[in-house]
C-alpha cells in the first residue's frame, strides 16, 4: 500500500501541485493540506480518495502559485502612513539615519500588495473542477503504483502459502506415526513403574492409549490449516479488496500453529509447528502490504 504520486496543473493565473503520498496502515486515514485558497475543497478531496482505497495512511497535498507577470498592485496607504509616523521618533533615536528614500519604503513588507480581483462564481466552479480532475488523476496513477506492488507481493505471498503447504504435509506424516508412538512410550512408563508387578491389561492400556490419542489428535488442526491455505491463495488471485479477509485467515493461521504446538508429542512436530508460526508471521506482514 505504499506509493507516491504527484500531478500538476494550471487554468487562467493559478498553476498547483497535487502531491499524495501512501504508507501501510490496516484502514483508512485520508489527510489533507489544502493551501492557496482551496481549503474549501477537503472534504471533496476525502471523498475521492476514499472511492479510490479503502486501506492505507494517505497525505495529500495542494500548492498552489498565482501568476504575478500581470497581476496589478497597489501602495497601502494605511501602512504606508505608519510608517511615516514612527520615522521622526526614529530619526531622534538615531540623529545620523538620514531621510528614507522611496525604493526603501517601497520595499517594506505590507507598503505594496497586489491587487486582487475576487473571481466570479462560475470561474471560482471552473477553477474548482480543474484542481479536482489533476487529484482523480493523482489517485488513479497511484492506484496504478499500489497495483503494481501488489502484483509484486502476490507472488511472495504465494510462495509462503506453498511453504505452510509443504510444512501441513509433513505435519501430517509425523501426526500420524504418533499414536504408536504414545502407546509404545506409555507401555515403557507403566512398565518401569509395575516392574516386577503384574502386567497391566491390554484392555486398560488400550484404553488409556486413546484417551491420550484423542487428546493429541492433530488431524482437525492439519485440516483447517489447509483449508486457510487454500482460501488465502484463492483470495490472492481475486481483484478487489481482500486484505480484511487475509487479516482474519492469518489470525487462524496463527490459532492452528498455536494448537498444533500444544498437542505435539514429539519434538520434531514441534519443530514443524514453530517453522508454521514462523512463515505465518512473515505471511501476515505482508498482508498489511496487501489493500
Amino acid at each position: 500500500m505504499t506509493g507516491f504520486a504527484r500531478q500538476e496543473g494550471s487554468k487562467d493565473s493559478r498553476s498547483w501541485v497535487w502531491e499524495i503520498k501512501s504508507v501501510n496502515a490496516k484502514g483508512l486515514d485520508v489527510r489533507c493540506r489544502l493551501g492557496g485558497g482551496f481549503e474549501h475543497l477537503e472534504q471533496l478531496a476525502r471523498d475521492l480518495a476514499k472511492k479510490k482505497f479503502s486501506r492505507g495512511n494517505l497525505s495529500v497535498s495542494l500548492i498552489v502559485v498565482r501568476d504575478k507577470s500581470d497581476a496589478a498592485f497597489r501602495v497601502n496607504h494605511v501602512v504606508l502612513g505608519e510608517l511615516l509616523a514612527t520615522l521622526p521618533e526614529i530619526q531622534k533615536q538615531i540623529p545620523e539615519m538620514g531621510p528614507p528614500s522611496i525604493d526603501g519604503l517601497l520595499a517594506l513588507r505590507g507598503v505594496i500588495e497586489p491587487l486582487e480581483e475576487d473571481p466570479t462564481e462560475e470561474d471560482q466552479e471552473a477553477l474548482d473542477k480543474a484542481v479536482l480532475d489533476d487529484l482523480s488523476i493523482a489517485l488513479e496513477a497511484l492506484a496504478d503504483m499500489r497495483n503494481e506492488e501488489g502484483a509484486r507481493l502476490s507472488e511472495i505471498m504465494e510462495a509462503f502459502l506453498n511453504e505452510i503447504a509443504r510444512l501441513c504435509g509433513a505435519a501430517e506424516k509425523l501426526a500420524a506415526a504418533q499414536p504408536a508412538a504414545i502407546k509404545a512410550r506409555l507401555e515403557m512408563q507403566i512398565q518401569t513403574l509395575l516392574d516386577g508387578s503384574p502386567p497391566v491389561a491390554e484392555d486398560r492400556l488400550a484404553q488409556e492409549v486413546a484417551l491420550l490419542v484423542s487428546k493429541a489428535d492433530l488431524r482437525e488442526e492439519l485440516d483447517r490449516l489447509k483449508a486457510h491455505q487454500e482460501a488465502a491463495s484463492g483470495l490472492l488471485a481475486e481483484e478487489g479488496s481482500v486484505g480484511r479477509k487475509l487479516d482474519f485467515l492469518c489470525q487462524e493461521f496463527n490459532r492452528e500453529a498455536n494448537t498444533l504446538c500444544s498437542k505435539s508429542q514429539d519434538v520434531e512436530l514441534t519443530r514443524i509447528g514453530l517453522d508454521l508460526k514462523a512463515v505465518i508471521e512473515q505471511f501476515r506482514e505482508q498482508v498489511q502490504n496487501i489493500e
